[in-house]
């Protein structure tokens, strides 16, 4: 079983002229025999999701004419565009829209379902996607419009504008794509209005953007981020938001979007694996965007130097939006017109600077979470999430069913790189079920293909153990594989692989065809699509687990716990030994110092390479 929606690193679709001229020859092909008598471009699969679809179409019309003049164009960029403005333009309140500020407005707005009342809360963000896909027909068509026509397209523009910031809530599904994207609207209308009206709304849209969005971020692994329902951070919508940020920086010069877009992209970077896998979110746990991702991954890649490309995104929409039928749908196609527009190329090496929140090196990542337990350890092709005992997720020694890994204190890190080897250290003061406050020092040393995890802490009692994490993908080409197991891993200690003892709606089997963001949904307070895939998650009592017992030759008084993933040849050869400067831990292939804390509180780490 494959993850259905992380399908190949983003940066491997060509993105030269040539292929994005295929690209609009296909739309076009498909367009020209979808288009009907009325002039609607829309998937006829398509159920919601519709009020800007056959505008996004349009948009593509217009751009494939603008690079290739093909006289078949013009007619049916004319004809659907007509369709928008006499079929899919609404100015009677829909029945049921809960976020109306001013009633009876008269405002334009664009509706998710056609029918009145049929599921009015998408109105919001599809409004958003009209504007976007108005303004993108009005700047790929120049030469096609009369000025009548053209001056109607604005001011339909302007209405949907004035309906998004005045007569509904601002962002009502608190989502900073949507919220982001309505901004950008504002600055590409503004270019189009008269100078007078077109400065108001540039002005009304950058304080949108201060007071309604950035005000509002949530810190999440250090990094203020845009929001995305309810949580920080969501692998399908951030993204997205980031391309978002790299619009509304191209379209303004605004600094403010490019700082915060590298702040975003930053923290994306942190979090992707080397493969390109990352989970968790609060809307969307594994389901990732495609090519609405790719402006912002590619124009944040050169910015901030660093391989986003990477990001496994869903290749199934690699291009454009594809219905239920499997046919062109317009939804995103504002996306698909800027990624075409903009020539930004993309960055493809790894930033090599000290990353507070991951340790990567060659195919090894261990990423890690805003308490800075890893959330995913990828190594050897496989990539490991927290386990969960006792109903407590994460990576640490457990003794007696108690996990310490959520601190009780700051927690201090330290990074060294030496010849071809990179070490993280994470000390963290935490407390246990008898209130006993315990120091924790985990060391995470790379060489780009195996990963050493040693972990030290004062002696535990009762039966004790370090949690490893839960075997859970796979790289398989392009793909990510579904596994229960995790065959390259040694240990100083006894090695197990445990799974739950009985099915039960609060555990995890990693030998089911089951993924994490099932499991998820199935426990979340809300329905499938609208729940927090991360908060059900939480309330998963057991996972399978890798579990590694203790060193039989740690020093006197301490627990030491020691594992390596990546390769299978026997035990690993960890020494542990008490020195006047602190620990030393020695391995066949490097030496590491953990010293005492300095003045400042601060841990001391030294990394030696073996081989030197």
């Amino acid at each position: 079983m494959y993850l259905p929606r992380q399908r190949g690193q983003l940066h491997h679709l060509p993105d030269d002229p040539a292929a994005y001229d295929a690209v609009l020859a296909g739309v076009t092909e498909t367009a020209l025999s979808r288009l009907t008598p009325e002039g609607s471009l829309e998937n006829p699969a398509a159920g919601d999701d519709i009020g800007d679809t056959s505008l996004g179409i349009t948009s593509l019309l217009g751009l494939a004419w603008q690079r290739t003049k093909d006289p078949r164009l013009p007619e049916a960029v004319l004809r659907s565009l007509r369709f928008h403005l006499r079929e899919r333009v609404f100015t009677e309140d829909n029945p049921g829209y809960p976020n109306l500020t001013a009633r009876n407005s008269g405002l334009p707005y664009a509706r998710y379902v056609l029918a009145p009342g049929a599921h009015p809360i998408g109105d919001w963000p599809s409004t958003v996607w009209a504007l976007l896909q108005l303004v993108n027909v009005i700047e790929t068509t120049d030469g096609l419009l009369n000025d009548e026509l053209r001056h109607e397209v604005v001011e339909l523009g302007h209405g949907y504008w004035r309906w998004l910031t005045e007569a509904t809530v601002f962002n009502p599904q608190d989502a900073a794509n949507q919220a982001i994207g309505c901004v950008v609207g504002g600055l590409m209308l503004a270019r189009h209005l008269p100078y007078a009206q077109g400065e108001l709304v540039r002005q009304r849209a950058l304080r949108l953007y201060a007071d309604e969005i950035r005000a509002r971020r949530v810190r999440d692994r250090g990094a203020p981020l845009p929001p995305e329902h309810g949580g920080a951070y969501d692998n399908n919508y951030g993204p997205i938001s980031l391309s978002f940020l790299a619009q509304a920086h191209r379209v303004s010069g605004e600094e403010i979007f490019a700082e915060d877009g590298d702040t975003l992209a930053r923290y994306i970077d942190a979090r992707l694996c080397g493969s390109g896998f990352d989970i968790g979110g609060p809307r969307y746990s594994e389901q990732h965007s495609g090519f609405e991702s790719v402006l912002g991954l590619r124009y944040f890649s050169r910015r901030i130097g660093a391989d986003l490309g990477r990001y496994a995104g869903d290749t199934s929409w690699g291009r454009h939006a594809v219905g239920a039928d499997g046919g062109v749908d317009g939804h995103f196609a504002f996306m698909l017109v800027w990624q075409i527009q903009d020539t930004t190329s993309w960055h493809r090496t790894p930033r090599t600077a000290p990353t507070c929140h991951q340790l990567r090196a060659g195919t090894v990542t261990v990423s890690f979470d805003d308490r800075m337990t890893p959330s995913v350890i990828e190594a050897g092709g496989t990539a490991l999430v927290a386990a969960a005992v006792n109903r407590q997720h994460g990576f640490g020694p457990v003794t007696d069913g108690f996990l310490l890994c959520r601190p009780m204190g700051a927690v201090r890190v330290a990074d060294h790189r030496v010849g071809g080897l990179a070490a993280k250290l994470v000390s963290k003061p935490v407390v246990g079920r008898d209130h006993v406050l315990r120091h924790v020092q985990s060391l995470y040393v790379t060489d780009g293909t195996r990963l050493w995890m040693t972990v030290v802490v004062e002696q535990l009692d009762g039966e004790r153990y370090l949690l490893v994490g839960m075997p859970y993908v796979a790289a398989d080409g392009d793909r990510f594989r579904r596994v229960a197991d995790f065959p390259l891993v040694a240990s100083t200690g006894e090695l197990r692989l445990t799974h739950p003892r009985e099915g039960s709606p609060d555990s995890f089997d990693a030998r089911d065809e089951l993924t994490q963001e099932q499991a998820a949904f199935a426990l979340a307070a809300d329905p499938r699509g609208y729940g927090d895939p991360d908060a059900g998650w939480r309330h998963v009592r057991t996972t399978t687990a890798l579990e590694v017992g203790p060193s039989p030759d740690a020093p006197e008084g301490l627990d030491v716990f020691a594992v390596r993933y990546g390769e299978a040849d026997g035990q690993v050869n960890v020494v542990c030994e008490r020195s006047e400067e602190g620990l030393v831990l020695r391995t066949e292939s490097f030496t590491a110092m953990l010293g005492g804390p300095d003045a400042h509180g601060e841990p001391q780490l030294t990394l030696r390479d073996a081989g030197r």
